[in-house]
């Protein structure tokens, strides 16, 4: 049964999902504006074989809503926070998107405290500026509050895509709302707007799963590129999905996260 706790540092406190057990540790790191419930469905096809714990990581979910610090170096530290804290030896570190960037990060700068690493739908290479702004834009997009839960899982395309952000939401008010602060996920991007990764890439010494969709973002080239500066790392395309893949195709990406475990 998967208990919900805390885990604070420097007045931040940040929201767990741990499944207790005795099996090998795994964290679960969401994507940009997204919620620890994402991976629920990846947690019961794991099946109860390794300690899972997911992450509200800092400005999401039940965590803290507005950092003033959303620095890459925070979310690498909250990362660390919550191993030393829930005592958990080496563990393999998951994230999806932004939440893989911050896995990759925290892997690259202590090696000591991370058994392995899997990337999902995530890369070393930075964004732009444009980025940035496409990303702010389509939060400003979203019609809210969303009258209904319904109406939020067919404006996020419906299906498990849809109701998986919409789990993301709150309902106060009369009607549902963002469990976070869309100028602290803007804020958030500013350094990958700056710079890439491809350094900290290089450094991380720990086995490395490398999961992509079709979606594009990681595209043939990033993913080349990673694959040729790390050629150990094990690479898995799944066909016929999006970024979203751990919403899409949740049991498949368990069956590689319990393999690449084992």
């Amino acid at each position: 049964m998967t208990a919900v706790g805390y885990v604070e540092r420097d007045g931040v406190r940040l929201a767990c999902r741990d499944s207790g057990g005795q099996g090998t540790a795994v964290v679960l790191l969401h994507g940009l504006a997204g919620h620890a419930g994402e991976w629920d469905a990846v947690v019961a096809a794991l099946g109860g074989r390794f300690r899972v714990v997911a992450v509200d990581q800092r400005g999401s979910g039940a965590s803290e809503r507005r950092p003033q610090d959303v620095s890459r170096a925070a979310y690498v530290a909250d990362v660390l926070a919550v191993v030393e804290q829930l005592g958990l030896e080496r563990p393999v570190l998951v994230g999806q998107s932004y939440g893989g960037h911050a896995a990759m990060l925290t892997a690259a700068a202590h090696p000591e405290a991370v058994g392995g690493l899997v990337v999902v739908e995530a890369g070393p290479a930075g964004s732009d500026q444009e980025t940035q702004a496409g990303i702010a834009g389509w939060f400003d997009s979203w019609p809210v509050p969303f009258p209904s839960f319904e109406a939020a899982v067919g404006f996020f395309g419906g299906g498990a895509v849809g109701e998986g952000w919409a789990a993301g939401l709150e309902e106060r008010d009369g009607g549902w709302w963002p469990r976070f602060d869309s100028r602290v996920m803007v804020e958030s991007l500013t350094e990958n707007s700056h710079r890439s990764w491809w350094e900290e890439w290089e450094r991380v010494g720990c086995p490395v799963l490398a999961v992509v969709g079709q979606s594009g973002i990681i595209d043939a080239e990033q993913f080349d590129r990673m694959l040729g500066t790390r050629p150990e790392t094990v690479a898995v395309s799944v066909p016929g999905t999006g970024h979203d893949l751990h919403l899409e195709q949740p049991e498949e990406l368990a069956r590689l996260i319990g393999e690449f475990v084992r």
